[in-house]
């Protein structure tokens, strides 16, 4: 559900989202005021009602009082003459539709000069009676304990006082019922004064005393308990109610509309209307007329967001034409960049198949000589001076002949020549006999060659002479920079992903930091070791056996990395998949030939 209202806030405008928000809090602040004015006017119409009751039982109370006490001083003609002129004037000033009776709960003693009254037939009707007259005891001892009243100071019986007005907040004596059957049935009990107690209403055969001393409740219970039921129309009161609600919910109806109607002028023309400005200049740019300025004459905030466009667009457009300069400058470097580009690849195929041609046609006579140099060495008539001479030509041809195949090797991987034959091979077996191969190298320098290899190391799927010349290349030079004395281990370990790990560690002379980033590069060496502080340059070699290594791993799709400290050693690692077939499918290499 809340994901269903956001996603139609989202696809409503800003003018229809301020009249949902802002007429939703609206109809509720509304509902709300109007609400408590209906509760307040229909408690109002309620209090006037019975405010009429009550002032009429009052009226009731006052004229039986009166007939009571014109009867007890006049004959009975002269009474019968005022009782009748008193009829005609209660039918000019009261209501006809004005019922009233006298009700009451049995005395617990008789009064002097009080008839008794008898009790209400109606169930409902007696026990509202006897909560009234709990009620009505109450509040007269209430007011005992607070007046202590005597003959010369009467009690003041509060808001329970005739004609005294009702208030929302007024603790009054009285009960009521209805409507039943449209009319409304008011009981108001009579309050007598301690005079009337004394003079008219004392209990017969006792005496009533009014001393400071006496409790309050028993004051309160020598009292007589009559009340004038009173039974009024109930029709106009509720049709007064009710028009009152209709004109409530009239009035907040129209006043919802009208606010809604306001809302909706302010926020079309006084916030719309410029933002669709803005939009319409900002429209008019993205269609390349830059000329379009927002134009805003309000002194407010829009003013002050216009002048900011505007500002922004004359940035922009500076900005743009600066682009466009820089842009003509940069196309006219790619074009000198792009040619440069072709001139340099067309120069390095052709250095590339030069080395390649060359290397290959050089190797011919090498061997040439390599083997003449080896029969010419086998003559015994030579000379000891002569033997040497012969074993100078033999070791600087196959020096030759090594530095020639590094470049041939180099430039048939540059060229994407270099040939892939994978092949399925024990790895630990291939390390051992290549050890022995360097074996007599390194124990010339007395340098100690270990080999540690995992021992659940699966056949491999790679290219076995490749693989071998990496690590020829990688043990040469490890024998080359190690002094005599020193240490060479080889490690071989499964990786994650179905790869293994080869590395050499060596205690050679390392590798200096400023060397580092350069240590990969064709005919790069480091300056430490050609400087004389660790090996001479008479062992330097030609530079590219690293590079070799780096391009190989790359072609068998692996990667090579090394650790070095200068004067500590170095380890060098290759990390490559243990199935060439099944890795070269997601890996981007030179373009080679890969032949089963």
């Amino acid at each position: 559900m809340l994901r269903f209202f956001q996603n139609l806030f989202a696809t409503m405008s800003l003018e229809r989202k301020c009249l949902l928000f802002f007429g939703s809090v609206i109809v509720v602040l509304m509902c709300t005021a109007f609400w408590v004015v209906q509760l307040v006017a229909n408690r109002l119409v309620i209090q006037r009602t019975r405010q009429i009751a009550r002032d009429y039982s009052f009226g009731v109370t006052m004229r039986l009082h009166d007939d009571a006490i014109f009867r007890r001083g006049m004959a009975e003609d002269e009474y019968e003459e005022k009782r009748a002129v008193l009829s005609d004037l209660a039918k000019d000033l009261l209501n006809e539709d004005y019922h009233y009776t006298i009700v009451g709960l049995p005395d617990p003693v008789p009064y002097e000069k009080l008839r008794p009254v008898p009790p209400p037939d109606s169930p409902e009707e007696l026990a509202l009676l006897k909560q009234l007259e709990v009620k009505f005891r109450q509040h007269l001892a209430e007011r005992i304990a607070k007046d202590r009243p005597d003959i010369g100071q009467p009690l003041d019986l509060g808001p329970d006082s005739a004609m005294s007005q009702l208030g929302p907040w007024q603790d009054v004596a009285f009960a009521e019922r209805g409507p039943i059957k449209d009319r409304y049935i008011h009981y108001t009990p009579v309050f007598s004064k301690p005079t009337c107690i004394l003079s008219c209403h004392v209990p017969v055969g006792a005496s009533v005393s009014l001393s400071a001393d006496e409790d309050p409740v028993r004051l309160a219970a020598q009292y007589p308990f009559r009340v004038v039921r009173v039974s009024m129309p109930y029709q106009n009161t509720s049709d007064t109610a009710t028009w009152i609600r209709a004109i409530l919910i009239a009035m907040a109806m129209l006043i919802i509309v009208v606010m809604l109607f306001i809302l909706d002028l302010i926020v079309r023309y006084l916030v719309l209307g410029p933002l669709h400005h803005l939009r319409g200049v900002s429209d008019a740019i993205t269609r390349g007329d830059t000329a379009q300025r927002a134009v805003i004459e309000t002194e407010d905030e829009f003013r002050e967001l216009a002048d900011a466009f505007n500002r922004m667009l004359r940035h922009m457009t500076e900005a743009q034409d600066e682009l466009q300069d820089v842009n003509r400058e940069l196309d006219s470097r790619v074009d000198q960049l792009a040619q440069a580009n072709l001139q340099l690849y067309e120069a390095n195929r052709l250095k590339s198949d030069f080395l390649a041609n060359m290397s290959h046609e050089l190797r011919t006579p090498l061997n040439s000589i390599i083997g003449f140099s080896e029969v010419l060495h086998g003559i015994d008539s030579l000379n000891d001076k002569q033997r040497r001479y012969v074993t100078n030509i033999q070791q600087s041809g196959k020096v030759l002949l090594e530095m020639i195949t590094d470049i041939l090797d180099l430039a048939k991987v540059e060229a994407g020549k270099m040939e892939l034959r994978p092949i399925e091979f024990d790895l630990t077996r291939l390390v051992s006999a290549q050890a022995d191969m360097v074996r007599s190298l390194s124990e010339e320098k007395n340098i100690d060659l270990v080999i540690h290899a995992q021992r659940d190391m699966p056949p491999v799927m790679q290219d076995q002479t490749k693989l071998q010349q990496i690590l020829t290349n990688l043990l040469s030079n490890a024998i080359k920079f190690t002094p005599e004395g020193g240490i060479i281990t080889v490690n071989i370990e499964r990786s994650a992903g179905d790869r293994f790990t080869l590395s050499v560690t060596d205690t050679g002379v390392g590798i200096s930091n400023e060397d580092k980033p350069v240590i990969f590069e064709k005919f790069r060496q480091s300056k430490k070791v050609l400087d004389g502080e660790g090996l001479t340059r008479e062992f330097s070699g030609t530079g590219l056996g690293l590079s070799i290594v780096k391009e190989l791993s790359k072609l068998l799709g692996g990667e090579v990395g090394f650790e070095s400290e200068l004067g500590q050693g170095s380890r060098f690692w290759v990390n490559l998949p243990i199935r060439l077939d099944e890795t070269r499918r997601s890996h981007e290499f030179a373009p080679v030939v890969i032949r089963a």
